[in-house]
């Protein structure tokens, strides 16, 4: 594929994207600003990255931290996103490249990072991963977990918990998603009363169901496949 080529079916997949976000918004009676697309780009190159991001794909996002390092050296004019597991061990490398880690999965983790934050005396900005599917496979804080955590939310100053993240199992089905968003949804606003912290955003709804996770509050939704599938290999 040329580079033209590569460049003609980002855009119109990005167009095609960019249409049911905004029908899906307009569905739930939302502003379409509102909803931020993270593009995954953990499947392709940096330089399909690069023209994403030229055609305007400025929120990108990576599962590993070690691609993460790569494409924000090759890509520093994008705003990274890590949406997958951070070890411990990664913080020191990852945290200053992130403009948001999705994946807090563990209140080690957390106090990691805070620790991180306050000895820079700069925030990290998070999110919580929840587990509301509650697929033994997938990590995450379990949902009744999160609850008890609201002092200590409040009380850190090493992170700026922004909200909360979570994957839904798959379902052919889409609307079959729709509890899981919405549980997610209902765990926040409980912990915005609680504790007054903002909690702004949920991230939530990837290819198969974003649609529906926007109809139930998503502000942050993490689309690869729909946007990359197929172009793994290409070099632009």
């Amino acid at each position: 594929m040329t580079e033209s080529e590569l460049r003609t079916v980002l855009t119109d997949r990005f167009a095609a994207v960019e249409q049911r976000i905004a029908a899906a918004c307009a569905r739930a009676g939302r502003d379409r600003a509102g909803v931020t697309l993270v593009a995954a780009t953990k499947t392709v190159s940096p330089q399909v990255a690069a023209v994403a991001l030229e055609l305007g794909a400025r929120d990108l996002g990576e599962s590993r931290p070690q691609e993460l390092w790569k494409k924000a050296d090759a890509i520093p004019a994008a705003r990274w996103h890590l949406i997958g597991h951070l070890q411990r061990n990664k913080i020191d490398r990852t945290a200053p490249l992130a403009a948001l880690i999705h994946s807090v999965d563990s209140v080690r983790l957390l106090d990691a990072l805070d620790a991180f934050g306050r000895a820079r005396k700069l925030p990290v900005p998070v999110l919580l991963e929840v587990n509301c599917s509650r697929e033994p496979a997938k990590g995450g804080f379990a949902p009744a977990d999160i609850p008890p955590l609201g002092e200590k939310l409040a009380a850190l100053t090493g992170v700026t918990v922004g909200g909360f993240m979570t994957m839904a199992a798959y379902h052919d089905d889409p609307s079959l998603c729709r509890p899981t968003f919405a549980e997610l949804r209902t765990l926040r606003d409980s912990l915005r009363v609680a504790t007054g912290l903002a909690l702004p955003h949920l991230s939530m709804g990837m290819s198969n169901d974003f649609e529906v996770a926007i109809e139930e509050g998503a502000t942050l939704v993490r689309i690869g496949t729909t946007l990359f599938e197929g172009l793994g290999d290409e070099a632009a």
